[in-house]
């Protein structure tokens, strides 16, 4: 699929995306950091991580150097309040310094306030249920707005959908259920509970945003790009209200929807059907969808009635075959110009990741465009970077680079 430069807006934001537990390291006090050490070795260990707390600039510079011109990266909030009431001033300083270096860089910056992570504290109150969620919630990103004043993009909760996923399912384990997440399983559905929680901790986070800052302010779906086989359609409209819809409806008067997407599912009679065993699955498990970003940005679209621009925040490929991952971007990215093309309002693409990471309780699946030596922590940029950056100097286009680096 060609890709057309003119289509896209030029303020159009080329850039990466990471979040804080998967590269800063030792995040010690927060429910993730505990959920590993508690796992009897079910999860790996996040450690060190990629030391990005300490090596952040090296890796902006990277993106920067490279020709991107925007970095989505998170604040953690059990850093920032690691007790109930106790904020600490030098880690909003450290996350403040952060910005300051991207907009030094000529990188803007993407700022997300929760991404998966929470204070060990807030976990133990019930987490999104409990109720003093909300409350809780609101004081820290008032707190975080204090060093928000000139950020252009704040997202306030990454995908909500798999939060309330992986909420739900924390929660049977921690009642004795034995959940079995093998590839050729249908996946939970996402819990309404947690989702209308979150919903509500949502809205109250974007009015305090719009109070304190003049930012854009939305948060982002993870997009599943579902299809309903033949016959199963009343049932996918089901499961795309509880996977998708009921998150495009707590967006709606926001200021941007983030659209996630990496691959994309069938609805049949029974469910969600599960990606079979194929030689062309990725590292996750996942089909190799890259015509899922389209289908995504045109339901995102539709969902939300045309009302809501949309950011592409995360869109990837879990391979250690960079030319792979250029082939794959570059397919995604035709299927963005052409939801452009037919009147789709994006904003932007970032790709995940940056670096390859921490995956949420396993290493091995490797999405980044930059490679990390774990025991050195030397950083070795891929072609993918180099491509996707000449593809952001283009405009859009994919160049002569990337056509040596595929060959």
């Amino acid at each position: 699929m060609t890709s057309r430069t003119s289509d896209l807006r030029p303020d159009f934001l080329w850039g990466a995306s990471t979040s804080p537990h998967q590269i800063e390291g030792n995040n010690v006090n927060s429910d993730w950091w505990r959920m590993e050490h508690q796992s009897q070795g079910i999860l790996e260990l996040s450690g060190d991580a990629l030391d990005s707390y300490h090596r952040y600039g090296e890796d902006m510079r990277l993106l920067a150097d490279a020709g991107l011109n925007a970095y989505r990266f998170g604040i953690e909030w059990a850093r920032i309040e690691p007790e109930p009431n106790q904020f600490s001033k030098a880690e909003l300083a450290h996350y403040r310094r952060m910005i300051e270096t991207a907009r030094g860089l000529g990188l803007e910056p993407v700022v997300t306030l929760h991404h998966f992570s929470s204070p060990r504290w807030f976990a133990d109150e019930g987490g999104w249920t409990g109720p003093t969620a909300v409350d809780r919630f609101t004081r820290y990103v008032e707190r975080a707005c204090t060093i928000l004043h000139d950020v252009n993009w704040i997202v306030t909760i990454n995908e909500p959908n798999i939060l309330a996923l992986m909420s739900g399912m924390a929660a049977a384990v921690a009642e004795g259920a034995d959940i079995n997440l093998g590839a050729d399983v249908r996946m939970p559905t996402p819990s309404k509970e947690i989702g209308e929680a979150l919903v509500r901790a949502h809205r109250a986070a974007v009015a305090v945003v719009h109070e304190h800052t003049s930012a854009k302010v939305g948060w982002t779906v993870a997009q599943q790009a579902l299809v309903p086989a033949p016959g199963a359609e009343k049932l996918h409209a089901e499961l795309k209200w509880a996977w998708e819809d009921l998150y495009h409806d707590g967006a709606r008067g926001d200021d941007f929807l983030g659209v996630q997407s990496y691959t994309s599912q069938t609805v049949d009679e029974k469910g969600i059907v599960a990606h079979p065993d194929h030689p062309d699955n990725t590292l996750t498990g996942w089909a190799y969808r890259p015509d899922a970003l389209g289908i995504a940005l045109r339901q995102a679209w539709e969902a939300t009635d045309g009302q809501l621009p949309l950011l592409v925040t995360e869109n990837g490929i879990a391979t250690t075959d960079d030319t792979r991952r250029i082939a794959y971007t570059t397919e995604a990215l035709g299927h963005l110009h052409q939801a452009v093309a037919d009147g789709v309002d994006v904003r932007g693409y970032l790709h995940w990741s940056a670096l390859d990471n921490y995956e949420w309780g396993h290493w091995a699946p490797t999405f980044g465009l930059i490679a990390v030596d774990r025991e050195t922590f030397a950083r070795t940029p891929k072609p993918s970077l180099a491509w996707l950056g000449d593809v952001a100097r283009r405009g859009g286009a994919p160049g002569a680079q990337g056509a040596r680096a595929e060959g």
